[in-house]
């Protein structure tokens, strides 16, 4: 093999195995970050307040958005800080069963940003009430991925 060859060779494999390297260190990170997701799911099925609030961070915001009944119209609407959601899982009966299912995570990470898009199946005490898709924005910090924005679309009618 000529030195041109073996420099070629050495630069090929050298990034290939930096590209697996960086593969491995996302996908570890999208683990981390859907973890944070069940944990907040799971959180509300066992109606544990801490479990959920442990998965925001503490400036986390929620919206939702849905179509008017009557008017037909769109609406955003403003749910505030996680500490309103927070509070009404402390509050909801110990009967009430609170099931979110998740379909599947489409996960995107830069740095300590990441966005995930999980289309959804809310059920209370094992009935479908509506189904949409969950827009959660993460942020890295000292104490790991935490909840920073939820956004979700809610609808009764055509729920697969």
């Amino acid at each position: 093999m000529t030195y041109i060859a073996k420099s070629v060779w050495a630069v090929l494999l050298s990034v290939t195995l930096t590209a697996a390297a960086q593969a491995q260190d996302i996908k570890n990170e999208s683990k981390k970050v859907q973890a944070v997701i069940k944990q907040l799911f799971d959180g509300m099925r066992q109606g544990n307040p801490d479990m959920v609030a442990s998965a925001f961070h503490e400036n986390a915001t929620l919206q939702t958005t849905f179509t008017h009944r009557k008017t037909g119209k769109p609406v955003l609407h403003n749910g505030g800080a996680y500490t309103k959601f927070v509070e009404s899982i402390k509050k909801k009966k110990p009967e009430d069963t609170y099931d979110e299912r998740i379909s599947k995570y489409v996960v995107q990470i830069d740095d300590n940003l990441a966005s995930v898009w999980t289309p959804y199946q809310f059920y209370l005490n094992g009935k479908l009430r509506h189904c949409g898709v969950n827009n959660f924005q993460l942020f890295k910090s000292e104490k790991g991925w935490k909840i920073i924005s939820i956004i979700d679309t809610r609808r009764r009618k055509k729920c697969k």
